[in-house]
Protein backbone atom coordinates (compact mmCIF):
# COMPACT_ATOMS: atom_id res chain seq x y z
CA UNK A 1 0.00 0.00 0.00
CA UNK A 2 1.18 3.72 -1.06
CA UNK A 3 -0.13 6.73 0.02
CA UNK A 4 -0.30 9.28 -2.62
CA UNK A 5 0.42 13.20 -2.03
CA UNK A 6 0.18 16.13 -4.54
CA UNK A 7 0.73 19.76 -4.14
CA UNK A 8 -0.96 20.42 -7.09
CA UNK A 9 -4.45 19.14 -5.40
CA UNK A 10 -6.00 20.58 -2.07
CA UNK A 11 -4.28 18.92 1.28
CA UNK A 12 -6.54 16.96 3.25
CA UNK A 13 -8.88 18.63 5.54
CA UNK A 14 -8.72 15.71 7.91
CA UNK A 15 -7.28 12.31 8.82
CA UNK A 16 -7.39 10.56 5.71
CA UNK A 17 -5.36 10.81 2.46
CA UNK A 18 -5.70 12.20 -0.89
CA UNK A 19 -5.24 8.85 -2.62
CA UNK A 20 -4.17 5.05 -1.89
CA UNK A 21 -2.75 2.93 -4.14
CA UNK A 22 -3.09 -0.83 -3.26
CA UNK A 23 -3.26 -4.18 -5.53
CA UNK A 24 -3.25 -2.06 -8.74
CA UNK A 25 -5.68 0.19 -8.09
CA UNK A 26 -5.94 3.61 -6.87
CA UNK A 27 -8.33 4.68 -4.35
CA UNK A 28 -8.60 8.57 -4.36
CA UNK A 29 -10.57 10.70 -1.84
CA UNK A 30 -13.71 13.06 -2.22
CA UNK A 31 -12.39 15.91 -3.79
CA UNK A 32 -14.65 18.90 -3.34
CA UNK A 33 -14.16 22.53 -4.77
CA UNK A 34 -10.54 24.38 -3.28
CA UNK A 35 -8.11 25.17 -4.87
CA UNK A 36 -4.89 23.49 -4.74
CA UNK A 37 -3.88 26.21 -2.01
CA UNK A 38 -6.60 25.45 0.05
CA UNK A 39 -9.15 28.20 -0.73
CA UNK A 40 -12.77 27.33 -1.46
CA UNK A 41 -14.27 28.18 -4.92
CA UNK A 42 -17.20 30.29 -5.16
CA UNK A 43 -19.45 29.74 -7.84
CA UNK A 44 -21.99 28.03 -9.76
CA UNK A 45 -22.44 24.11 -9.27
CA UNK A 46 -20.66 23.95 -12.62
CA UNK A 47 -17.88 26.00 -11.66
CA UNK A 48 -17.25 23.81 -8.29
CA UNK A 49 -17.55 20.64 -10.11
CA UNK A 50 -14.43 21.90 -13.16
CA UNK A 51 -12.49 22.45 -9.93
CA UNK A 52 -13.31 19.36 -8.25
CA UNK A 53 -12.37 17.03 -11.69
CA UNK A 54 -8.96 19.15 -11.97
CA UNK A 55 -8.65 18.08 -8.76
CA UNK A 56 -8.87 14.51 -9.30
CA UNK A 57 -6.90 14.94 -12.47
CA UNK A 58 -4.36 16.27 -10.25
CA UNK A 59 -4.23 13.29 -7.88
CA UNK A 60 -4.56 10.71 -10.24
CA UNK A 61 -1.54 12.14 -12.09
CA UNK A 62 0.29 12.28 -9.22
CA UNK A 63 -0.16 8.68 -8.93
CA UNK A 64 0.68 7.93 -12.60
CA UNK A 65 -2.86 7.07 -13.62
CA UNK A 66 -5.75 9.27 -15.33
CA UNK A 67 -9.07 10.09 -15.89
CA UNK A 68 -9.23 7.00 -18.95
CA UNK A 69 -7.83 4.86 -16.41
CA UNK A 70 -10.78 5.82 -14.01
CA UNK A 71 -13.18 2.48 -13.48
CA UNK A 72 -15.54 4.04 -10.67
CA UNK A 73 -16.76 7.12 -9.57
CA UNK A 74 -19.12 8.30 -6.52
CA UNK A 75 -20.89 11.86 -6.79
CA UNK A 76 -22.57 13.55 -4.02
CA UNK A 77 -24.80 16.47 -4.30
CA UNK A 78 -26.20 18.99 -2.29
CA UNK A 79 -29.04 19.01 -4.54
CA UNK A 80 -30.58 16.69 -7.36
CA UNK A 81 -31.71 19.72 -9.07
CA UNK A 82 -27.47 20.42 -9.68
CA UNK A 83 -27.48 16.99 -11.99
CA UNK A 84 -27.55 18.06 -15.19
CA UNK A 85 -24.94 20.58 -14.57
CA UNK A 86 -22.76 18.46 -13.26
CA UNK A 87 -23.11 15.84 -16.04
CA UNK A 88 -22.09 18.29 -18.32
CA UNK A 89 -19.45 19.57 -16.78
CA UNK A 90 -18.14 15.65 -15.75
CA UNK A 91 -18.81 14.37 -19.47
CA UNK A 92 -16.72 16.93 -20.65
CA UNK A 93 -13.71 15.15 -18.52
CA UNK A 94 -14.43 11.73 -19.44
CA UNK A 95 -15.58 12.31 -23.15
CA UNK A 96 -16.17 8.53 -24.09
CA UNK A 97 -14.70 6.92 -21.54
CA UNK A 98 -17.55 6.30 -19.25
CA UNK A 99 -16.99 4.60 -15.61
CA UNK A 100 -19.24 3.01 -13.50
CA UNK A 101 -20.58 5.51 -11.41
CA UNK A 102 -23.21 6.65 -8.31
CA UNK A 103 -24.48 9.78 -7.87
CA UNK A 104 -26.70 10.52 -4.19
CA UNK A 105 -27.87 13.69 -2.92
CA UNK A 106 -26.80 14.40 0.81
CA UNK A 107 -28.15 16.23 3.22
CA UNK A 108 -24.73 18.53 3.56
CA UNK A 109 -21.21 18.02 2.01
CA UNK A 110 -17.67 19.85 3.51
CA UNK A 111 -17.39 23.35 4.13
CA UNK A 112 -20.99 23.87 2.45
CA UNK A 113 -20.06 22.66 -1.04
CA UNK A 114 -22.42 21.83 -4.02
CA UNK A 115 -20.31 18.71 -5.31
CA UNK A 116 -18.07 16.26 -3.79
CA UNK A 117 -16.67 13.78 -6.23
CA UNK A 118 -14.50 10.11 -5.32
CA UNK A 119 -12.90 8.05 -7.58
CA UNK A 120 -11.19 4.53 -8.18
CA UNK A 121 -8.93 4.19 -10.89
CA UNK A 122 -6.03 1.31 -12.32
CA UNK A 123 -2.61 2.25 -11.98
Amino acid sequence: MEIVNTTNAPQAIGPYSQAVKANGFLFCSGQIPLSKEGDLIEGDVGAQCTQVMDNLKAVLEAAGSDLSKVVKTTIYLATMDDFAAVNEVYAGYFGDHKPARATVAVKTLPKSVAVEIDCIAIV
